[in-house]
């Protein structure tokens, strides 16, 4: 895995709540959700109702935005994740597992799973450093 990527990767294992920025073409919405990540199909695993603003948004466009924070007020624990995607239907049964191994009450609720394959990341960490970005994208051929 690229060295980058491990860091965020890394990151993200920390933490189990996103943020998530939608859009219908003309107005704006965010949400935070619950989620699990599938580290081989860089992609985010999370549970949502057809009902809400943020799922008709992604029916019209599904290409979202988000972020995972660590809460602090020491300049120098700063950390934040920034992420770009696509948000579909989730069809994978191994990313189904995962999101019920790491959330096995929810098995109760039947959800539906959706996912958001990242072609996108900026880690800030300033505790690499006052202002560190580490910056990974998919190679698109």
């Amino acid at each position: 895995m690229d060295k980058n990527l491990e860091k965020i990767v890394h990151f993200i294992r920390e933490h189990h709540v996103l943020s998530l920025a939608t859009s219908d073409g003309k107005m704006l919405s965010s949400c935070n959700l619950f989620f699990a990540y599938g580290e081989k199909e860089l992609s985010f695993v999370v549970a949502s109702s057809d009902d809400t603003t943020h799922i008709g948004n992604i029916l019209k466009h599904p290409e979202v935005a988000g972020s995972i924070v660590l809460e602090t007020k020491t300049v120098t624990n700063i950390q934040g994740l920034q992420f770009r995607g696509v948000f579909s239907v989730l069809q994978d049964n191994e990313l189904k597992k995962l999101y019920f191994k790491t959330f096995p009450f929810s098995i109760a609720l039947s959800p539906k799973l959706w996912k958001i394959k990242v072609d996108y990341f900026k880690l800030t960490d300033n505790t690499l450093g006052f202002g560190k970005k580490i910056i990974w994208q998919e190679a698109f051929l």
